[in-house]
């Protein structure tokens, strides 16, 4: 259990907490990112989440921008 100490900083509190998470899940950033998936959806509470497909922006019509999305030399 991660308990405060009463003499840390909160910046101190909070690398020392992400110190135990890292430690408990041997540093796999995978498994740290499991976990809190996991716990987020079995609270039952609402979060926010992003979009999950990688949408191209717009493009402005410029015709400084070839079909493949590539830019084209500049002129000289």
């Amino acid at each position: 259990m991660i308990q405060k100490s009463t003499t840390e900083t909160p910046i101190e509190e909070i690398h020392r907490i992400r110190r135990e998470i890292s430690d408990r899940f041997g540093g796999d950033i995978a498994a740290i990112a499991a976990d809190a998936q996991r716990r987020a959806q079995a609270s039952g509470r609402a979060f926010w989440q992003g979009k999950t497909t990688n949408q191209p922006m717009q493009r402005s019509g410029g015709d400084d921008v070839s079909d493949g999305g590539e830019s084209t030399p500049a002129a000289r």
